[in-house]
């Protein structure tokens, strides 16, 4: 790389060009490993649905790059890798392993690994990929239990190692697998995983070499410094001041419902404050959530003010800072259960925060999208004949000053895929009855909101089902006078069923997911006269 003899220097000795084949370079990195790890791995969940994510780190844990994988795991990921590193100590060869929310996680399904990359004697940073397992321990098929404690949900995993120095530690490794119903899909998904690592290890590794340690360190603080400078021009913009908007959860599924998320965010030319105080104290169900899943959707919103030439760095995020009361929804106090806070809690974070922001940019705020990840896991226990499975559901985009929503998509802070309907009717024993577009489900305006989807499944066995969804009995809102979107609702043989709820099928039963639409944007033309 001629980036430090180009006589137009940019940040920290980089012309634009060479900074952008840097940046373009880390995150082909990502890319790599994303697409070892969905080709090696077992699982649907990993393999067709894609709920993984891959990113780099310097050696202080600081985020270097990543791929466009899932904004939940990315965002979390960013604000508590510095503490894991500080954690444990180091050798070329190691990979740790953890899923803990209260350590460096999100929830426990989430199984992140961690590799460092040395150069000679010196660490150099850290590749980093996370996925969603099917199957971690919990006594519900699926592991997304309608929990009340973290020991529910299954095997917590601290963040200890899983290879040392390139020797896998076989008491760990088979502690976890011990802890699932189907071993052999779980050895499959984590050697994907270790694998993944070990191509980005390499590639990152190769591009230090070519480049020499001083300026690939150079490089990355380049990146991140452009990043900040980026992403302040943008900031700058919000006009100064204080907004404040308060949502609600529907309820945890122990009884609570309304359960209010409510954020001040207050800007100063450039410098962004968001305060959670008000929101609810940690309840006992499973929507609570640990303060780094809270800041994924936080930086997801301003993320998406930004040009799309912005790295994905930690610069970008050095002019946002965040502050919620310990032991409140969104900065929960172990064991609190957190299942759902991941899903549906980071997804209703977004909601709250771009409320905020309506107020300050209204032109630039969409209204709300479906606002749940629609949150279906199955299986069955039997005894020769288990199984696991679990999957998220798209819905209603909300509609903007520019244009409608999108109908029948994942938004915000998943953009996982579907199971094709073959894949999954050749794994599991189901039957998909129904899958279209909810029409009619998007909320009305000058923009419509798009619309939910309906899915029919016909289970051909007996199994056990749990459902956390979210928009059930609150409306996703519209804005600039736009109507609300439809509720969804979620039906066992046609009769209702609650937001969160378990229970037990038998062959022949139906499940009905029929997700919510979209908040409109603007007064429809009737309105207007």
């Amino acid at each position: 790389m001629s980036a430090m003899k180009n006589e137009n220097k940019g940040e920290k000795g980089f012309d634009a060009i060479a900074l952008g084949l840097f940046a373009s370079r880390l995150e082909s990195v990502c890319d790599e490993m994303g697409a070892v790890l969905r080709n090696a791995a077992f699982s649907p969940n990993i393999r067709d649905r894609l709920d993984y994510s891959c990113a780099i780190f310097d050696a202080r844990g600081e985020l270097g790059a990543q791929a466009a994988h899932i904004p939940v795991h990315l965002g979390s990921m960013a604000y508590a890798m510095g503490d894991i590193v500080d954690r444990l100590s180091w050798q070329a060869g190691d990979q740790v392993i953890l899923n803990d929310p209260y350590l460096g996680g999100t929830h426990l399904p989430d199984i992140t690994l961690i590799a460092p990359v040395f150069a000679g004697e010196t660490l150099m940073g850290f590749v980093v990929n996370r996925a969603h397992h099917a199957d971690i321990g919990a006594d519900t098929p699926g592991s997304m239990p309608v929990s009340s404690s973290l020991e529910e949900e299954g095997m917590v995993i601290e963040p200890v190692h899983l290879v040392r120095a390139g020797e896998r530690d076989h008491e760990v490794w088979n502690g976890i697998l011990a802890a699932t119903r189907n071993p052999r899909a779980a050895e499959g998904d984590l050697t994907a995983q270790l694998s993944a690592n070990r191509a980005g290890r390499q590639r990152l590794q190769a591009l230090i070499e070519e480049q020499g340690t001083a300026v690939f360190s150079a490089g990355m603080e380049a990146l991140n410094a452009y990043g900040e400078r980026l992403a302040r021009s943008v900031l700058e913009k919000i006009p100064d001041g204080s907004y404040t908007f308060t949502d609600w959860l529907d309820d945890d599924g122990q009884g609570q419902e309304r359960i209010p998320i409510q954020a001040r965010v207050t800007v100063r030319q450039g410098h962004i404050e968001v305060d959670f105080t008000g929101t609810a104290e940690q309840v006992s169900g499973n929507v609570n959530c640990p303060l780094s899943v809270a800041a994924a959707g936080v930086y997801y919103v301003f993320r998406c003010l930004m040009p799309p030439q912005t790295p994905a760095c930690a610069g970008v995020f050095r002019n946002i800072s965040l502050h919620a009361p310990a032991g409140c929804l969104v900065n929960a106090r172990f064991p609190a259960a957190v299942a759902a806070g991941n899903v549906e809690t980071s997804t209703r974070v977004v909601d709250v925060i771009m409320g905020a922001l309506a107020q300050a940019i209204p032109d630039r705020m969409a209204a709300a999208s479906h606002g749940s990840m629609n949150n279906l896991a199955m299986g069955s226990a039997a005894p020769g004949d288990s199984w696991d499975y679990y999957e998220t559901m798209g819905g209603g985009m909300g509609a903007s000053r520019e244009t409608a929503g999108l109908s029948a998509v994942q938004t915000h802070m998943t953009n996982t895929l579907n199971t094709p309907v073959e894949v999954l009717e050749q794994q599991y024993p189901l039957r998909i009855r129904r899958y279209q577009v909810r029409r009619g489900s998007g909320g009305a305006g000058k923009h419509s909101g798009g619309d939910g989807l309906v899915r029919e499944l016909g289970f051909l066995a007996d199994a056990e089902i749990s459902l956390l969804t979210e928009r059930r009995l609150l409306a996703p809102w519209g804005l600039a006078g736009g109507r609300n979107g439809l509720c969804g609702r979620n039906l066992l043989n046609g009769e209702a069923l609650p937001p969160k709820c378990h229970r037990r099928v038998k062959a022949g039963d139906v499940l009905t997911i029929e997700t919510p639409g979209g908040g409109g944007w603007g007064h429809t033309d009737r309105e207007k006269d």
